[in-house]
């Protein structure tokens, strides 16, 4: 073998030596000489190249390589040989499972999510690290991946339901996005019985020809048990819970109380009158606040519980917390991040205690803004415990409660007028930011003794939830700023802006509405909230709300600060909660790091006697160290929130379980491709009303506009549509509920007239070209009719002696009460128009020629005939001929003036008489229909004809 040369010099060999006793190569180094490499390099060669024998150096650098692997920079082959990940063409990532099969991979370094089919599924369970490679297919516009290899397998237990079906046993995970059954062999059951909730431990992790394998290691219970829904929320999203025998060891050495000798060498803000104002159940308590009337200004201070005095890097306690990386709020039950011992006492800023704390002082401007500030290391002493509701009764109610409420805490009451005082400056900046303020609603579960839900209440936020949250905005919004100021690696809470896809549908709903989205293609925070301000008022303000939000992409913590844009920040990262999300807990740490050194600065405030800490000891993280706690971060974040949706989804459930069959008010909460959520009005549940319950029609989806459109009845659906539903079903097991419409308002369109509208413009078109070629060719034959119905009316004329005026339009009346279906284009009845003739015919006959009575008689009977288009259904023609034969046509003449006719005028008369007949009715072609019409023409124009002769 060939000896490769190792790059010429460590750039950071001198971040090395500070931060370990016995330095090795930095990652840097690492990756440089691996670059420089023609082929991948083993763990051996890698020492001999570095020239490293001592033998904690060479199990130092295994770990490292190791750690690279784990955090995406290597990538070992199957020689154990390692290379550079970005080399070659694959993307690391977390597979993000899908209750129906399939998955995605989100890439560790942002992008587009990456597409998993069921096949590549079976190998990973979600959690798990993998790289991918891209197919060059697609799916629903996503790039579609195979998996290389999988790098971390994060999952070692499962939490299900045990079954056993015909001697197979297995474990269904609860965890809706695990699809694949734990197979347990025989004798590894536990002791479980059919149906039990039980936790398995993975023997075999899946791949792609084998399920996986496991063994029963506890039975948690029956299915319907009382708290069994938190259990299996825990259980089945790989919560810890149970605290390691080292952390328990460490927790138990910390005292009852703050030592006098932890109080030395800080700032004593004893005296000033801090409080803490939070809800009603809160038992960790991490901030208190304070604020001075100053000249043009306010000083206020936020004071937050020094979690980082207690917890030092990387020891047992550390280790947990980032494990766990939040606290996790149940109904009625927490798993804190940290024992009780620290969450609840040492670092909770309970009322009439002494307590560490770090300070944020910041000056802010009548105008609310935030001119300067500085952190340093304090010890407080909290003056009084306040929860929301009473500091809301203080500060804007005049009741006798409020008054009882002000003689109790009225050595702090001055305090909290200043805070009020200032939050509304604050609140004056905030809008003046544009900060997107969505008045959204929260709700808090209320048990009976058995632990089942006995109701569900809003959350009404009054001024003391909008205060302490404008406080806390301030110092996160300094702390990000402190981290910026000097160049610290850090952890942002970032939140982009939407996408484009997101921004375009948005837009299209809103035109729909006659409204519209300022900033163009690149929208603020401030467009968003002046659109807010606009909808003000307006019924549909809560859907168009809803549709806003959702199209804001999820928060989430980076080391690279892209600002937040609900906000309105340039600069955002969280501060103000160590005791319960571990990035406050890394930012308190940035922040010391700087306190406790000799760097100079203007925005910390050091006590005397305080030593500088060495870095490596307090903070001592690179960039690389960062990326993976804040994927880490966001991980449980995202986690916490699942485990808290199924909970909630199960009580809820539970709660509805016995009210299958009633009926409730609910409005639409979202729109989806398979149907309709409606939340219930005052009870806020959610159930589906399936797309298939919809009512008599197939419906699209249209995503843009959230709605679902009947392609038949046009009948629409969309969000925040008010609806009356009826509970039909309840799966608990699924955390499912099902709801039918109760009432069916669809408007309804005759039968023949469903049809596409592109389809009936075009027979419309086609009919009237019909009407007019049909209409060319009748003009002849009515002309020679004519002539033959004029012959025959002078014929008539000598053998009837019956005048006009004797019997005047009696039957005309009769047949047009029977028969108003038969139309003219000037909407009266076919019969009235005839009748309408003779009668003004009658009239005139005194005062008109008999040439120019017969002239206008033919006219007007000739055009009410042309009326009749060849293409009249059956029911119109036969309605015709009752109304000629009932009139005066060919079947109703009197037998006697038949005979008169036919004797008078010999053979020629008796043909035309049989012309004139009207054969029976039949669902016939357009020129039966024609031949119809004509002889109804003809008919008409004898009958006109016999009573011009008689007049």
């Amino acid at each position: 073998m060939t000896k490769r040369k190792a790059p010429h010099q460590d750039a950071f060999a001198a971040r090395e030596a500070e931060k370990y006793e016995n330095p090795i190569p930095s990652r840097e180094y690492i990756l440089d000489l691996l670059d420089s490499a023609s082929e991948p390099i083993t763990h051996p060669q890698m020492c001999e190249i570095l020239n490293l024998t001592d033998e904690d150096q060479i199990e130092a650098l295994r770990r490292r390589l190791i750690a690279m692997a784990r955090d995406g920079q290597l990538i070992s082959n199957r020689k154990d040989a390692y290379l550079r990940l970005d080399k070659i063409d694959v993307i690391r990532g977390r597979v993000q499972g899908h209750k129906d099969g399939y998955g995605f991979v989100i890439p560790a370094n942002g992008g587009e999510d990456i597409y998993l089919h069921n096949r590549q599924m079976r190998r990973v369970f979600d959690g798990d690290e993998v790289l991918v490679r891209l197919s060059g297919e697609q799916y629903r516009g996503k790039e579609e991946g195979a998996i290389v290899e999988v790098l971390a397998r994060n999952t070692t237990q499962l939490a299900g339901r045990f079954f056993n079906e015909d001697g197979v046993q297995f474990v269904r995970p609860e965890n809706a996005r695990i699809t694949q059954d734990i197979m347990i062999p025989f004798g590894a059951y536990g002791g479980a019985i059919h149906g039990q909730i039980v936790v398995a431990e993975i023997t075999q992790q899946p791949d792609k020809n084998r399920l996986p394998m496991g063994r029963v290691i506890q039975v948690l219970g029956d299915h319907m048990a009382p708290g069994m829904e938190i259990e299996l929320a825990i259980q089945a999203h790989g919560i810890p819970h149970v605290w390691p025998q080292d952390v328990a060891a460490e927790a138990s050495v910390l005292p009852a109380e703050v030592d006098e000798g932890d109080k030395l060498h800080r700032i004593d803000v004893r005296h000033l009158p801090f409080v803490t104002i939070d809800g009603e159940d809160a038992r960790d308590f991490d901030d208190a606040v304070l604020c001075e009337r100053r000249r043009g200004g306010w000083r206020l201070y936020v004071a937050i519980a020094d979690v980082s005095h207690y917890v030092k890097v990387n020891s047992a306690l550390d280790m947990e917390a980032r494990s766990r990386g939040n606290s996790v709020y149940f109904p009625d039950y927490v798993v804190p991040m940290l024992p009780e011992a620290l969450s609840n006492g040492l670092c909770s800023l309970n009322p009439q205690v002494d307590r560490l704390c770090m300070v944020c002082e910041m000056t802010i401007t009548d105008a609310g803004k935030i001119t300067g500030y500085e952190f340093y290391e304090g010890v407080m002493y909290s003056h009084a415990r306040l929860t929301y509701t009473k500091v809301g009764k203080i500060l804007t109610e005049t009741d006798d409660e409020s008054k009882v409420l002000r003689e109790e805490y009225k050595h702090v009451v001055p305090q909290l007028e200043l805070l009020h005082k200032l939050y509304q400056c604050l609140r004056i900046a905030r809008d003046e930011r544009g900060a997107i303020d969505f008045d959204t609603v929260e709700t808090r579960i209320q048990f009976n003794e058995d632990r089942k839900i006995e109701r569900i209440v809003p959350v009404k936020r009054n001024d003391a939830h909008k205060l302490i949250e404008e406080c806390m905005l301030c110092a996160n919004v300094c702390a990000a700023r402190f981290l910026e100021k000097h160049n610290l690696v850090g952890l942002y809470r970032v939140h982009e802006g939407p996408t484009e896809q997101k921004l375009t549908n948005l837009r299209e709903f809103l035109a729909e509405l006659g409204l519209g989205l300022g900033g163009g293609a690149d929208p603020t925070s401030g467009d968003y909230q002046q659109l807010m301000q606009y909808i003000e008022g307006r019924s549909d303000s809560n859907m168009i709300q809803t549709v806003m939000l959702r199209s804001l992409r999820q928060a989430m913590y980076q080391v690279e600060n892209r600002g937040h844009f609900g906000l309105g920040y340039d600069a955002y990262t969280h501060f103000t909660s160590p005791i319960r999300r571990y990035p406050d807990l890394l930012v308190h740490r940035a922040i010391r790091s700087v306190i406790r050194s000799e760097t100079p600065t203007t925005h910390v405030r050091r006590a005397a006697g305080a030593m500088p800490i060495p870095t490596r000891q307090i903070y001592p993280y690179n960039a690389n160290d960062m990326v993976v706690f804040g994927e880490q971060c966001s991980m449980t974040e995202r986690r916490a929130d699942e485990a808290t949706r199924d909970v909630v989804s199960w009580l809820k459930c539970e709660y509805l379980r016995d009210q299958v069959g009633a009926v409730f008010e609910g409005h639409v909460s979202a729109v989806t491709g398979f149907g309709l959520f409606v939340e219930l009005k005052d009870l806020y549940v959610d159930g589906l009303v399936h797309i298939t319950a919809l009512p008599h029609d197939y419906y699209r989806f249209e995503a843009a506009q959230h709605r679902l459109v009947g392609d038949r009845t046009r009948r629409v659906f969309g969000l925040g549509d008010e609806l009356v539903v009826r509970v039909v079903r309840v799966d608990l097991e699924n955390r499912k509920i099902d709801f039918e419409l109760e009432s069916d308002n669809a408007i309804r369109r005759p039968k023949k007239s469903i049809v596409p509208i592109v389809v009936k413009k075009a027979e419309k078109k086609k009919a009237r070209a019909e009407d007019a070629k049909s209409a060319a060719g009748k003009s002849n034959s009515a002309k020679s009719a004519t002539k033959k119905a004029a012959t025959e009316k002078a014929a008539t004329k000598k053998s009837t002696g019956l005048s006009k005026a004797e019997k005047p339009t009696k039957a005309p009346k009769k047949s047009a009460g029977k028969n108003p279906t038969a139309k003219t284009p000037s909407g009266k009845s076919l019969v009235s128009k005839i009748a309408s003739a003779k009668t003004g015919a009658a009239k005139k006959a005194t005062s008109k020629s008999p040439a120019q009575t017969k002239a206008e008689k033919i006219a007007a009977a000739k055009k009410a005939a042309e009326a009749l288009a060849p293409e009249k259904s059956r029911s119109t023609a036969k309605a015709v001929s009752k109304s000629l034969d009932k009139s005066g046509g060919v079947k109703s003449a009197p037998a006697k003036a038949k005979k008169s006719s036919e004797a008078e005028n010999g053979e020629q008369t008796k043909k035309a008489s049989r012309k004139k007949a009207v054969p029976p009715v039949q669902e016939s072609s357009p020129s039966a229909a024609s031949s119809l019409v004509a002889k109804a023409k003809a008919a008409v124009k004898k009958a006109l004809g016999k009573s011009n002769d008689k007049a």
